[in-house]
């Protein structure tokens, strides 16, 4: 009885109006007016012949390597750091979580800005004599999506490196211990003992860093749109566009379907790990 509001909630909030996307990805409402006329996959078949989701699964892909692999190796960098027990542990971990308390919607207006090719970074270089490293930034179509994943590793790097650091604070001084009798430097310990038993918070942290990936939006919104020939267009902007400016209703549950099962591609083989650690 105490637990029911929230099982009612649930179904209702969340599995409900998944089974309703499922079913208008299925009809033919592309207008103002309701069609419900059942169309099976076409909407799908239409979908994956569009350019522009095409760009958007690829503009996916490369956003999700080059962020993670920031947040992973920044992150991890910054709590091995960290675990040396520095004077002003808590200023340094403060200020490396504090990114991730703001919203992405900010994080993309001041990035925008940062990457403005006549202001920011570009006029930081020119200042100090390192006009070669100006660039375009999210306006140059060929880099722009790796322009856009740096303001989100900005973000959620500090998050990373927490994960890390509980972990790395996990780790029994006993085995540190041992590992120094046994003549093992600092680099040794954190490659052969400490970095292996963070594998489930590796593990994690993909999980959580590829579900931000693949519903990407905000910091396009805010930083580019689309960007110049969809170099930073993403499939959840794709499906804003398509529902609420153009009144496709069933391309833009179509292409969330999608997401969900992308989604899923992730979090169901998590499950079953968590699951096996957890009859061990």
């Amino acid at each position: 009885m105490v637990i029911a509001p929230s099982i009612v909630a649930v179904l209702v909030f969340i599995y409900f109006f998944i089974a309703w996307t499922i079913y208008i990805s299925a009809i033919n409402w592309n207008d103002v007016i309701v069609d419900q006329t059942f169309v099976g996959l076409q909407n799908f078949v239409r979908l994956f012949q569009s350019p522009r989701f095409g760009t958007d699964l690829r503009n996916t892909a490369v956003f999700s390597v080059f962020f993670m692999g920031q947040c992973l190796g920044i992150g991890l960098l910054l709590a091995i750091l960290l675990d040396q027990k520095l004077r002003g542990e808590a200023f340094f971990r403060t200020v490396y979580v504090l990114p991730f308390a703001v919203s992405a919607i900010v994080t993309g207006v001041a990035w925008k800005w940062l990457m403005y090719p006549s202001s920011g970074f570009n006029a930081i270089f020119g200042a100090v004599g390192l006009g070669f490293l100006q660039n375009k930034w999210f306006a140059d179509p060929n880099i722009g999506i790796i322009a856009t994943s740096i303001a989100g590793a900005w973000q959620m790097t500090g998050y990373t490196m927490a994960l890390y650091l509980a972990g790395l604070r996990s780790v029994p001084g006993e085995l540190r211990e041992a590992a120094r009798i046994d003549g093992a430097n600092g680099f040794q310990y954190y490659r052969y003992i400490a970095i292996p038993l963070l594998t489930p918070v590796t593990l994690s942290a993909l999980i959580i860093l590829g579900t931000i990936s693949l519903r990407l939006f905000d910091l396009p919104a805010s930083m580019t749109g689309s960007g110049p020939a969809f170099a930073t267009d993403s499939p959840a902007f794709y499906m804003f566009e398509t529902t609420f400016s153009q009144y496709r209703y069933s391309t833009g549950a179509a292409i969330g379907v999608v997401m969900l099962i992308l989604a899923l591609g992730l979090i169901v083989p998590y499950f079953f790990t968590i699951k096996k650690e957890i009859e061990r």
